[in-house]
C-alpha cells in the first residue's frame, strides 16, 4: 500500500466519486482478516457497519494490525487509519496524532456520519492495546 502522504496527494485531486472508489481500492489492499477473527471480541463499537480489528505484536515489540468491515468505503477507512499506526511502537503510536494525519482527508465532510462515526472507537481501541502494550 502507498504511503499516507501519497494516497493524500491523489485523493486531493480526484472528484467525490472517484475518491469514493480510491477508498474502496484501499480497502481491498488491507491484509485479510481470518473469519475466525471476527468475533464479537473483536468488533469495533459504535460503527455503523461491522468493524474487527485484532492486535497482533511482532518478535521485535512493534503492532500489527488484522482489520476488516462489511462495507467497502468503511474499509478504506480503516485502511487509511492503519496506514498512520501499522508495524509502530506502542510508544510510537501513542505518540502519533492519528487525527492529525487524518484531517486532510476531511473525510466529515467527504463522507456520511454515519460512515465516519466509529473512527474515534477505532482509534482508541489502537490506542488502548499500544498503552496496555507500553505499560
Amino acid at each position: 500500500m502507498p504511503d499516507l502522504s501519497e494516497i493524500l496527494e491523489e485523493y486531493g485531486f480526484l472528484e467525490p466519486d472517484d475518491r469514493y472508489r480510491l477508498l474502496i481500492d484501499l480497502g481491498r489492499a488491507l491484509e485479510p482478516m481470518p473469519e475466525a477473527l471476527k468475533t464479537d471480541a473483536t468488533l469495533v463499537r459504535g460503527c455503523s457497519a461491522a468493524v474487527w480489528v485484532y492486535p497482533t505484536t511482532r518478535d521485535d515489540g512493534r503492532l500489527h494490525f488484522l482489520a476488516d468491515s462489511n462495507a467497502a468505503i468503511t474499509k478504506g477507512i480503516i485502511a487509511l487509519v492503519l496506514e498512520t499506526v501499522q508495524d509502530r511502537t506502542p510508544q510510537g503510536i501513542l505518540a502519533a496524532d492519528i487525527e492529525a494525519a487524518l484531517a486532510p482527508f476531511d473525510l466529515k465532510t467527504q463522507l456520511s456520519s454515519n460512515r465516519t462515526q466509529g473512527i474515534p472507537n477505532m482509534i482508541a481501541l489502537i490506542r488502548a492495546e499500544a498503552a496496555r502494550l507500553a505499560s
